[in-house]
């Protein structure tokens, strides 16, 4: 899920093209979900197609935020007060720069503009 620079991230089709050049630069390994032809198929197929690829997905789409933590290799549901490219990228680096990915794998992560919300796996057995 990381690389020596940074992490694997799947941006959903619903993010910015701009987003996949932006993260690389911060030196991310950065695929999409339309260079994987899963351009509007169901969110449970594009979960599933970046857990096999041990990515965390990148999305907009608040249903995608209900999978279980812990059953895919990450969710970051990116919640802007307004969905412009700007917000978006301003939103995500304002997180990026603030937050260690590596203690966000497999959980559910919302990221709004005044707080970000995680839910992790149940670590109970």
């Amino acid at each position: 899920m990381w690389t020596a620079t940074g992490a694997r991230f799947r941006k959903d089709e619903n993010l910015p093209r701009n987003l996949t050049d932006h993260l690389a630069g911060r030196g991310h390994d950065v695929d999409t979900v339309l260079d994987e032809q899963l351009g509007g198929r169901k969110d449970q197929v594009v979960v599933r197609a970046a857990t096999d690829d041990d990515r965390i997905l990148l999305t907009l789409d608040r249903g995608i935020g209900t999978y279980p933590p812990g059953t895919h290799a990450g969710v970051i549901v990116l919640r802007p007060a307004s969905q412009d490219p700007g917000s978006i990228l301003e939103l995500l680096d304002r997180f990026l720069d603030a937050h260690d990915l590596a203690n966000l794998a497999r959980c559910v992560t919302v990221v709004e503009p005044r707080r970000v919300r995680v839910r992790r796996p149940d670590t109970e057995t």
